[in-house]
């Protein structure tokens, strides 16, 4: 009984670990960044361009932000 519940504790742990290991170690980006890399990339390409980005809008707090 006690070797089973190691074997799932085990299981479970490594389970998590795999999870915990996906996603970007670098900071997000803002899709006026995305667009900009993204018109930086069709000119190299010379493909179409995309739309300007319009400038980005300043960030308000929202009231939850300080539970975060």
């Amino acid at each position: 009984m006690t070797g089973s519940r190691i074997l799932t504790s085990l299981v479970l742990l490594a389970a998590l670990g795999a999870v915990s290991a996906c996603g970007r170690k670098a900071p997000l980006d803002t899709p006026y960044q995305a667009a900009i890399d993204a018109r930086k990339e069709a000119e190299k390409a010379k493909q179409p361009l995309p739309p300007k980005p319009a400038k980005p809008v300043e960030d308000r707090p929202f009231i939850l932000d300080k539970l975060l």
